[in-house]
């Protein structure tokens, strides 16, 4: 409460005339003094610890009391009509006694007064109600002072160490806020409704009270601000909660501030000293992120779930703001990134984050990546002699160290104490390995970045390898085994003998079983004659091979089915 609708302004305060409820005249008031029953007197029956400020005359107050005889016979009471008597002092709207006094009174003193005829209604009395030369008792409680010259008043009483920015005309805040009267009464709360308040500043969207007291906080302050009715709701007051001319107390926590012109900002905490390369629009990132508020509060973070955030940048895929806030980061990079809610979630949020929030983003950008890019080689050690240079088909025994970009290790065959071994450009690793370990020769050492799309792409490996993740490999070459012509699993390094199928079967009954086959092949690889595809299962080349010559597959081989490389291109056997 303590806002309005957009446009709406409070009419000018008509003049007052508070008269006695019957008969016009103005209604009593508690006095000073002791005395006979000829003098006012007055008992100060409760006096609050706090008193900032006492009544003066050409004060407006609102009062409650009770009015009786000295039988103790009520004659007149505010309570009865549920509503405090309103009236400025020392204007002669109020009999004599009265005016006299409620001057220095603070709210939610109480006072019991006792005001002689001769200032009260005298001998006249009221017709009716009062009768002539009556003394008169009043039990009066102050509810509220103010003066038509008054101001608002703001107090802070917390204000945080850091204030980069405080709220100018045309801002979008969020706060929360306890409104009550100066007696404590407390009439509406954000809090209550565990929703903040949402608006713009000095547009008329608020009283004008309002309007010019959240004028310079920050984000975190919180502050008091008291203001008069006719900065407020005026004598008409705001329906039933707020009646007419009262003072309002606002207890304002600041949460958010942001203006529609408002871009993102960026905030550089951790900068690599070697930065390669930027992130650009279409680049894909793997970042961790915390996500708050801007007073702190928490809506999300990457590091809860143990997950990198995953995403094209620059392509629509987030919101505006990070779209834009991600653009030129390096790996290794950490940054802040404020984002204002027309390039975040809007007017209406989403999840835990409020409508019209404006949102803090600590981010580490992990690694990140080009679909169009190609694996990354940088040799940093080659021997004298490196004329031998891997191939396909090439049985490689290698070390390396496996680590994400941001230096995460992986896996290590150091660690491990033995090599890895490959038979190259035969399946047995992911596509940018394979290419990495071309056309190098044993005793080499480089490093073979793999973009994801040539390595575990979007599911990674389970438990090892993050999806998405671009992949270093630290590699040396230890052992290079040649391996045979593309198509060929073996090879004849002799010429090979016109009677080949006799020579297989020992035997002479003109067929070759599995057991002669492969008996013969290993000599001839034992002697130096053959040599069978290094890096593969020996028995499982010569079963292959068998297998190819076995034509109607019957376990045995016949002169007739038995044929060589070139006489048969379909098979590789021989």
């Amino acid at each position: 409460m303590a806002f309005r609708a957009r446009g709406w302004r409070p009419p000018p305060p008509p003049l007052l005339l508070l008269l006695l409820w019957v008969t016009g005249q103005a209604a009593p008031v508690a006095g000073l003094g002791l005395g006979s029953d000829s003098e006012l007197q007055m008992e100060r029956r409760f006096v609050p610890d706090e008193c900032p400020r006492t009544v003066r005359s050409g004060d407006f107050v609102r009062y409650h009391y009770v009015g009786t005889f000295p039988d103790g016979q009520k004659f007149d009471s505010s309570y009865d009509r549920d509503s405090t008597f309103n009236v400025f002092v020392g204007k002669g709207q109020l009999i004599a006694g009265m005016d006299q006094a409620l001057v220095g009174m603070c709210v939610n003193e109480r006072r019991f007064v006792k005001i002689p005829p001769k200032l009260a209604y005298g001998s006249e009395g009221v017709s009716g109600v009062i009768p002539p030369n009556s003394v008169l008792h009043f039990d009066v409680l102050l509810m509220d002072i103010w003066n038509s010259e008054d101001q608002i008043q703001v107090h802070t009483y917390f204000k945080p160490p850091s204030c980069p920015r405080a709220i100018q005309v045309s801002d979008f805040v969020r706060y929360h806020y306890n409104g009550t009267f100066l007696d404590g009464t407390l009439f509406d709360s954000s809090h209550n409704r565990m929703k903040t308040y949402d608006t713009y500043v000095g547009i008329g969207w608020l009283i004008p009270g309002m309007d010019k007291g959240l004028l310079g906080m920050c984000v975190g302050e919180k502050r008091i601000i008291t203001i008069p009715p006719f900065l407020a709701y005026g004598e008409d007051g705001d329906g039933k909660d707020i009646p007419g001319q009262a003072s309002l107390v606002f207890d304002v926590a600041l949460l958010d501030l942001h203006n529609p012109k408002d871009g993102i900002s960026v905030e550089n905490k951790l900068v690599p000293e070697n930065c390669e390369r930027r992130s650009q629009s279409g680049d894909f990132l793997r970042y961790h992120y915390n996500g708050t508020l801007l007073d702190g509060t928490f809506f999300d973070s990457s590091y809860s779930r143990n997950r990198t955030f995953d995403t094209y940048i620059g392509q629509g895929y987030v919101i505006a703001g990070m779209d834009e806030g991600l653009l030129g980061v390096c790996i290794g990079e950490k940054r802040r990134i404020v984002v204002p809610p027309h390039l975040g979630y809007g007017e209406e949020g989403r999840g835990n984050i409020p409508g019209s929030a404006v949102l803090v983003f600590d981010i580490h950008v992990i690694d990140f990546h080009n679909p169009s890019d190609s694996i990354s080689i940088t040799s940093h050690y080659k021997p004298p002699d490196c004329s031998v240079l891997s191939k396909k088909g090439d049985y490689l025994k290698y070390h390396y160290n496996a680590s994400l970009l941001d230096g995460t290790l992986l896996d290590s065959t150091w660690n491990l104490g033995k090599t890895y071994n490959i038979v190259l450009g035969s399946g047995q690793v992911v596509l940018g390995m394979d290419m990495g370990l071309r056309e190098m020769c044993v005793g080499e050492k480089r490093t073979v970045i793999i973009p994801p799309h040539l390595g575990y792409g979007e599911a990674g490996v389970d438990g090892e390898v993050p999806g998405s993740a671009v992949l270093v490999f630290d590699i040396e070459l230890l052992e290079l085994v040649a391996g045979l012509p593309e198509g060929y699993m073996f090879i004849w390094n002799d010429e090979v003998s016109p009677n080949l199928f006799e020579e297989i079967d020992k035997d002479g009954d003109g067929e070759v079983l599995l057991e002669e086959f492969s008996e013969y092949i290993h000599a001839q690889v034992a002697s130096g004659k053959g040599k069978l595809a290094p890096g593969f299962d020996a028995e499982m080349i010569v079963k292959n091979m068998f297998t190819n010559q076995d034509r109607n597959g019957d376990g045995k081989v016949t002169a007739e089915e038995f044929k060589l490389k070139d006489q048969e291109a379909k098979h590789d056997e021989l």
